[in-house]
């Protein structure tokens, strides 16, 4: 079922945010009328780039009540799962070639009290999610290659969203299928009408022309905030 972008999240990734005042940058784009916190930590070695790691999370948490939407992108990542769960984060996204055993690395972070997600680059089909899509609360499909904000959406994605809307309504759950890269005024309603019910967004929001509620709304248009928890 596509919704209508009245029910879309909107998730700012704060990779895109000033680095050196994180916490008004979480604090602001709460107040601005984001529903999640888009977190992207890297390692440098399964992507090219080094972020953020677990302290700064637990740094981060007191400024926003919103739920921290974690993206790992580091590889093993079995053996920081939990030090990100105490850290605070709400919805830890794992992607398959992480973990030789992605199967438990999902039911490890379920069994902390999060929501687990998996996420599929842009050359992971999305029938990887055939034998791991009923342990999954998030589905984080890249419409850019990870590593790096600020890349132009990859077009192909739209037809495998549509396919993943398809696996998920079968299931009958309410899975959130999320978008991360790219995402724009132009790219975000397409990335609805495929049936994306969540939305990253880091250039678009923190580095677009208007204030950070104007740039939210338009990639929401006329639509109230909306939380994930």
């Amino acid at each position: 079922m596509t919704p209508a972008p009245a029910d879309v999240l909107i998730s700012p990734s704060i990779l895109s945010a000033d680095f050196a005042a994180l916490g008004a940058a979480v604090r602001d784009v709460d107040a601005a009328g984001a529903d999640m916190i888009h977190v992207d930590v890297m390692d440098g070695h399964y992507v090219p780039n080094i972020t953020i790691g677990p302290a700064v999370v637990a740094a981060l948490r007191p400024h926003s009540d919103k739920p921290f939407d974690v993206h790992l992108m580091i590889a093993p990542v079995d053996p920081y799962i939990e030090a990100f769960a105490d850290a605070g984060a709400d919805i830890l996204s794992i992607h398959p070639d992480a973990s030789p055993h992605t199967h438990r690395s999902l039911q490890s972070i379920r069994s902390k009290g999060l929501k687990p997600g998996i996420v599929l680059n842009p050359g992971t089909p999305a029938s990887v999610l055939e034998p791991l899509i009923e342990l999954t609360d998030m589905i984080l499909v890249m419409s850019v290659n990870p590593g790096f904000g600020g890349q132009s959406f990859i077009e192909s994605q739209l037809r495998k969203i549509e396919r993943i809307r398809a696996m998920i309504d079968e299931t009958g759950r309410d899975i959130i299928l999320e978008v991360d890269g790219g995402v724009n005024p132009d790219t975000a309603p397409r990335c609805i009408a495929a049936g994306a019910t969540a939305l990253v967004a880091g250039s678009a929001v923190f580095k677009g022309a208007g204030s950070l509620a104007e740039n939210i709304r338009a990639l929401r248009p006329a639509s109230p905030a909306r939380s994930a928890a």
